[in-house]
């Protein structure tokens, strides 16, 4: 679980960026938020412009940057720009797609020219259940074989893992293979309706309980790190479980020593410590959070990020509303920013996935109803 303190001001820097270095993939993949496409798109940033974001990154301390996609083999810079970020003294994780041209070869290029991790993700126990999620015959096969030869190589291998009501029901099938795997990380996403992602594959809040207490489960005995995205209400769950454990004298699972990526801070959240910056220069909070603060074209990143007022508000609890804005849980957590944007188009609404109800909360009289007022966003 994540570490007791936090040693990053979030109004400074963030302590993860992503780059979307291509919407290019050949997957098809169901809940996708990018809506990835086979093409490549004519104003993605180039090689120099990549580099110079790598730069800033590197001045800012960011300690996590990951290039992600669609699919960040697509481009044909992608070793020279690893290349570039370990000169630069920033260590890089990276999420290709489980295609073809995800090879042996590849892996092995992808560490010798200074990846810090690979990030595969696995959405099913079986072919069925996984090839059905990312829309490609063979992809279940291909991600294991990227696990073997991540691991043939020396390179961490995270496994990435998004559940929706399409693999819930494999659930215990899921964590007994993530656990066979030789990993550092497993990533629990949860499902944001943006994108590809429909509102009829979300989970209830209830299931949400449901999947915390079977990672809860895990994280007691497993050899990896556990970790959620889109999610944050697990921390709210994971301290409940660990107070119940010292009431009832249980003895706490061993705190496992942080790999040389890092452990993310308590706390993180969309826009608080993290930041996503797309195809074309767009800064958002996160990548599920189709919100744009700014493009890299016009102003510096940390501009964007330190002084941009969408930034700004989401790093400010006061500003959360409903249940989220009077939970005793709201620094370390605050609800998934980008899930409350994607079903009310406010992204300082309550957490909808969450079951949990604050001390003392009561919940306002609903309004009357003259419109329908769900808002899903479907497009990145």
């Amino acid at each position: 679980m994540n570490a007791p303190t936090n040693p990053i001001d979030f109004d400074q820097r963030p302590f993860i960026a992503i780059w979307e270095v291509t919407q290019a993939c050949d997957l098809a993949c169901v809940h996708c938020r990018a809506s990835a496409q086979p093409n490549r798109h004519p104003m993605e940033l180039s090689t120099e412009e990549g580099k110079n974001l790598i730069d800033q990154i590197a001045a800012m301390q960011v300690p996590v940057f990951v290039l992600t996609g669609g699919d960040p083999i697509k481009r044909p810079d992608l070793f020279e720009l690893i290349g570039h970020a370990r000169q630069a003294g920033v260590r890089v994780s990276l999420t290709p797609s489980a295609t073809p041209l995800l090879t042996r070869e590849i892996v092995f290029r992808l560490k010798e020219a200074g990846l810090a991790r690979l990030a595969v993700s696995m959405d099913g126990a079986s072919a069925a259940t996984h090839d059905a999620f990312r829309g490609m015959s063979g992809s279940f096969a291909r991600t294991l074989d990227a696990v073997r030869w991540a691991n043939e190589a020396g390179l961490p291998v995270q496994i990435n893992t998004t559940f929706s009501r399409r693999n819930i029901a494999e659930i215990d099938a899921i964590v007994t293979l993530i656990d066979s795997l030789r990993i550092t990380l497993w990533s629990v996403f949860f499902l944001v309706p943006t994108g590809r992602g429909k509102l009829d594959d979300l989970l209830h809040a209830d299931e949400f309980e449901q999947v915390f207490a079977k990672i809860y489960g895990l994280s007691r005995t497993a050899r990896f790190d556990i970790k959620t995205t889109e999610a944050q209400h697990y921390r709210r769950y994971f301290l409940q479980q660990r107070a119940a454990e010292r009431r009832t004298g249980a003895a706490a699972a061993p705190e496992k020593l942080p790999d040389s990526i890092g452990r993310a801070p308590r706390g993180l959240n969309d826009g608080k410590g993290f930041l996503f910056i797309s195809h074309t220069g767009e800064v958002y909070p996160s990548g599920f959070l189709p919100a744009s603060a700014g493009n890299l074209r016009n102003q510096p990143l940390a501009r964007i990020y330190r002084e941009a007022p969408l930034f700004v508000a989401l790093r400010n609890p006061a500003m959360l509303e409903g249940k989220c804005g009077a939970c005793e849980f709201k620094q370390i957590c605050g609800g998934s920013r980008a899930r409350s944007y994607a079903l009310t188009g406010n992204p300082f609404a309550e957490e909808p996935c969450c079951s949990y109800v604050p001390k003392g909360y009561v919940a306002p009289l609903p309004a009357v109803k003259t419109a329908s007022t769900l808002h899903v966003l479907q497009g990145a």
